[in-house]
């Protein structure tokens, strides 16, 4: 059986994939020195076969990653699988102005030295997967999202763009009923500011469930919703993959009204309320 070594970042979600009998937890140490530099590493680790689980929320996580899987290999892991939750700088697929980088290739790169593979929960781009250079597997949770959601009333599933359509169909097909729709959604890459254009599907009377994979900063979610109420919902759902929720962002969701927001256990948030361990098991396991 493999051993499970968890990055600070994705404690819970180890422990469930332990739980679901993936693999035995090692316990890792985390320090940082004087002068900010971090030291990531698996004292009691004494296996062939590591599977790392992370979730590369910021710079520190993303050099946690690689000192994990250094780590592992340094004492003796043969067989090294990563486990990505949540990809940082996942949106950064292109140079969006002359003279940036494709961030998202950059740490692919980085991420590939150290694994012999590569598992993504839910990649804003899946075309993110081109950029590493070791087999990348995509593992889809929004069917997770469902479970907390319970005696809906004549239930639409939406979602904030034509991107995310297929999220909101996977919701809606584990939830058993209802609708789907999206918003049309247009941003401007200078401001960063999103409009949000509702479509003329019904909503009068009806529960409405917003399906994304990510809400950061809540804007784009909080005028969905709110948007939402100026066509007389009954109640509005907020559910993602990955709740980021940076900086107000919850303050936004709840000023808009929203009902409930759920997210996964992708990022550590007091919203984690399901796991996407299940749909990770099975792909370790094919």
């Amino acid at each position: 059986m493999a051993t499970i070594v968890p990055a600070s970042t994705a404690q819970s979600l180890a422990a469930s994939l332990a739980t679901a009998g993936v693999g035995s937890l090692t316990v890792p140490t985390y320090d940082r020195f004087a002068d900010g530099e971090t030291l990531a590493a698996v004292p009691d680790f004494d296996d062939e076969e590591a599977i790392i689980v992370a979730s590369t929320v910021d710079n520190d996580a993303h050099v946690e990653l690689l000192q994990l899987q250094d780590a592992v290999r340094e004492a003796g892991a043969s067989d090294v699988t990563t486990v990505i939750a949540y990809l940082g700088y996942g949106r950064q697929d292109k140079a969006f102005k002359h003279g940036q980088p494709v961030s998202a290739r950059a740490v692919a790169r980085a991420i590939s030295t150290g694994t012999d593979r590569v598992v993504l929960v839910d990649p804003h781009e899946p075309s993110v997967t081109d950029f590493f250079d070791v087999p990348t597997r995509i593992v889809n949770a929004a069917g997770q999202l469902a479970e907390p959601l319970a005696d809906l009333n004549d239930p639409l599933f939406v979602a904030p763009d034509a991107g995310a359509t297929e999220l909101a169909e996977t919701t809606r097909d584990a939830y058993g009923s209802g609708d789907v729709d999206y918003f049309e959604k247009e941003r401007d890459y200078d401001t960063g500011e999103v409009e949000v254009m509702p479509s003329d599907a019904a909503v009068e009377g009806r529960d409405v469930v917003l399906v994304d994979d990510i809400i950061a900063t809540g804007g784009t979610m909080s005028g969905a919703i709110a948007a939402l109420y100026e066509r007389d919902v009954a109640r509005v759902y907020a559910c993602c993959i990955h709740p980021v929720l940076a900086g107000a962002a919850r303050t936004k969701l709840a000023a808009a009204g929203v009902e409930r927001v759920v997210g996964t256990d992708t990022l550590e948030r007091t919203v984690s309320d399901v796991s996407v361990a299940p749909v990770i098991a099975d792909a370790l396991d094919d």
